[in-house]
C-alpha cells in the first residue's frame, strides 16, 4: 500500500534541522516534491557571509558527488559510443594492467578497485590544496600497476571511474558541461554547470565554509574536479530535474530505471550501488538517491519511487550531516521508521585481520574502516550494519572475533596487538612518484617544509602501523604495512596500493 504523503510532518522536521544553523553563519536549504512540484522548502543562515545573502532554494552551491548519476545518465544517452561492458582499456590503450581490464561498468558502480586520485595524492603527501590538472592526473593513473582490490570483489568508494570515462568521452567529442548546458537547461530552464577546477568562476555560486574552531573560513581545493563531482546549481533546479527524472518520459524513458538496477559482483553478490545512484533502507522501503560532499558543501538527494516524492538538500557548511537530513525528512514524510543506533553491540576497541593493511575501529556507536568512519545500526540476530551501500557492513560479535561483511567482502577481525616498533624500518623511503618519508625511533616524518609533519607509529600487530596526518580540516589515519625488509605500502580505505622501497 502507498502511503500518502505527510507533508505537515516532513516541514515540522525540516525546521528541526535548519534550526541549529545561526541567522550569521553559513546554511543550507531542505526542499521537497512530488510530481507536481515543489511542495516545501526550509532554509537558514546565510549563502555568503560577506554579503549577508540568505540561504535559500534558488543559492546556487557544489551537489560534488550527486553529479555521478548526471554522468551516468549520460554515458546512457550514447549507447553507440561506448558500453558499460567495454573494458577501460579498450578505449583508452594507454592504461596498463590491471587497470586495463576493469570494464566501464564496474568504474561507475564502485566494484572496480580503482584507487581514489585524491587520496593517492594524500599518501604521496600531497595537500588537497595542491593544484593538480587533467592530464597530470590521467598520466599519474597511466603509470599504476595495483588496484585496490580485484575488480568485481567488493565494493568501495572511488572517484577515478568516473575520472577515465569521462576521458573516454571526452576523446569522442562529448562533455558533460555540453550535455547540462544543450539538453538538461534547454528543456528544463535550469542552470546547471560542471567547472573543471575550483577557481573557475561560477555565476551566482556560494562560497562554501569551514569552522576552523574559531571562525569561519571558506574552502578550496586543487584537485581538478571532474566530472565525479563537478556539479553545481540551485536546490530547486535539481528539484526540477528529478522530477523530469522521475517521470520518465521521453529521452528520459527508463533512464532511472537503469541507473538504479542491482549491480553484481563476480560472485553473484547484489550491491546496494547502481551507476551513481545508492539505496537507502528505512524500515522496509527503499529509497534512491546520493550524497554529495566538497569541502565546504554538503548535498543529498533521496527519492521513493512509489509515491514519486524526493527530497534535495544543499549546504554550504562542511559540519553539515546530509544523509541524516535526508533520511530524517523522507522518514518523516513517509511515516517510515528511523534505523536505530547501536552503540553497544559490538565491543570497543581496535580489530585487524590476519593478513594486509586492514584495520577497523570501534568507538561511540561507530565502525572506522581504513579510516572510513561510519555510524552503526541495530540489525537482526544481534548484528550491526552501517546501512551505506558505499561503505558497506555488517558484522556481529562471536565472543573472540568480529565476523561479517565489509565492503560484501567477507570478514573475520581479532582484536589487535600491539608490537615494539620495529628499528629494521628505520631509514629514508621513497615511492616511484618520487615522494619520500623518513621513519627514526617510532616515528614517521613526510612532507617538505611548514607543511612537513612527525607523526607516531602506533603498532597494532603484524607488521602493520597506523600514523595520523593533518590536512587544514581533515585528519587521515593511515595504514603503514610492511610488505617485504624494503618494501611497504600505505593504506586508506580508497587507496591501498601507494608503494615505498627503501633508499637507505
Amino acid at each position: 500500500m502507498t502511503i500518502a504523503p505527510n507533508w505537515q510532518q516532513a516541514e515540522r522536521v525540516a525546521k528541526e534541522i535548519c534550526s541549529v544553523w545561526g541567522a550569521d553563519a553559513p546554511g543550507g536549504v531542505i526542499v521537497a516534491f512530488d510530481a507536481e512540484g515543489d511542495r516545501l522548502s526550509v532554509a537558514s543562515g546565510l549563502e555568503n557571509l560577506s554579503t549577508g545573502k540568505a540561504f535559500s532554494d534558488q543559492s546556487v552551491g557544489r551537489f560534488a558527488s550527486i553529479t555521478k548519476h548526471l554522468f551516468c545518465t549520460l554515458v546512457l544517452q550514447h549507447p553507440d559510443l561506448l558500453s558499460v561492458d567495454d573494458r577501460l582499456g579498450a578505449h583508452l590503450p594507454e592504461l596498463g594492467e590491471p587497470l586495463a581490464s576493469v570494464t566501464v561498468g564496474q568504474a561507475l558502480d564502485m566494484s572496480g578497485g580503482l584507487p581514489d586520485m585524491r587520496e593517492c595524492l594524500s599518501l604521496l603527501g600531497l595537500s588537497v590544496y595542491t593544484e593538480t590538472s587533467e592530464e597530470a592526473n590521467h598520466a599519474f593513473m597511466v603509470r599504476q600497476r595495483r588496484l585496490n582490490f580485484d575488480a568485481g570483489t567488493e565494493v568501495s568508494y572511488s572517484n577515478t571511474g568516473y575520472r577515465l570515462v569521462e576521458m573516454i568521452l571526452k576523446r569522442k567529442g562529448v562533455l558533460l558541461r555540453d550535455f547540462l548546458k544543450d539538453t538538461i537547461n534547454s528543456e528544463l530552464g535550469t542552470a546547471f554547470d560542471a567547472p573543471h577546477v575550483w577557481a573557475e568562476p561560477v555565476k551566482d555560486l556560494c562560497p562554501g565554509y569551514w569552522f576552523d574552531g574559531n571562525t569561519w573560513l571558506q574552502s578550496a581545493a586543487g584537485l581538478q574536479i571532474s566530472a565525479s563531482g563537478s556539479v553545481t546549481t540551485s536546490a530547486s533546479g535539481m528539484s526540477k530535474w528529478l522530477r523530469t527524472l522521475m517521470a520518465g518520459k521521453g529521452k528520459w524513458a527508463g533512464i532511472l530505471d537503469q541507473l538504479s538496477a542491482p549491480r553484481k559482483l563476480e560472485n553473484g553478490t547484489v550491491t546496494g550501488y547502481g551507476l551513481g545512484i545508492t539505496d537507502t533502507l528505512l524500515g522496509d522501503s527503499v529509497l534512491i538517491g546520493h550524497g554529495g560532499s566538497h569541502p565546504g558543501y554538503k548535498a543529498y538527494i533521496m527519492m521513493d519511487r512509489p509515491t514519486g516524492t524526493g527530497i534535495v538538500f544543499l549546504s554550504n557548511r562542511d559540519d553539515a550531516d546530509s544523509r541524516d537530513t535526508a533520511s530524517r525528512v523522507m522518514a518523516a514524510l513517509l511515516d517510515l521508521p528511523m534505523p536505530k543506533p547501536a552503540p553497544r553491540r559490538l565491543p570497543e576497541g581496535l580489530y585487524v585481520a590476519e593478513t594486509g593493511p586492514f584495520w577497523l575501529e570501534v568507538a561511540d556507536g561507530n565502525a572506522t574502516w581504513l579510516d572510513d568512519a561510519s555510524g552503526l545500526y541495530e540489525e537482526g540476530d544481534n548484528k550491526v550494519s552501517t546501512r551505506s551501500a558505499t561503505s558497506q557492513l555488517e558484522l556481529k560479535w562471536d565472543g573472540e572475533a568480529l565476523v561479517g561483511t565489509v565492503g560484501y567482502v567477507p570478514r573475520h577481525l581479532v582484536r589487535a596487538t600491539a608490537e615494539t616498533v620495529c628499528d629494521q624500518l628505520n631509514g629514508l623511503w621513497r615511492s616511484d612518484e618520487g615522494a619520500f618519508l623518513e621513519i627514526s625511533n617510532g616515528s614517521l616524518t613526510m612532507g617538505v617544509g611548514p607543511i612537513r609533519q612527525t607523526v607516531p607509529l602506533t603498532s597494532i600487530g603484524g607488521g602493520r602501523y597506523l600514523f595520523t596526518i593533518t590536512d587544514s580540516l581533515w585528519t587521515k589515519r593511515v595504514c603503514l604495512n610492511c610488505l617485504e625488509t624494503d618494501r611497504i605500502e600505505l593504506a586508506l580505505s580508497r587507496a591501498r596500493m601507494i608503494e615505498y622501497k627503501r633508499v637507505r
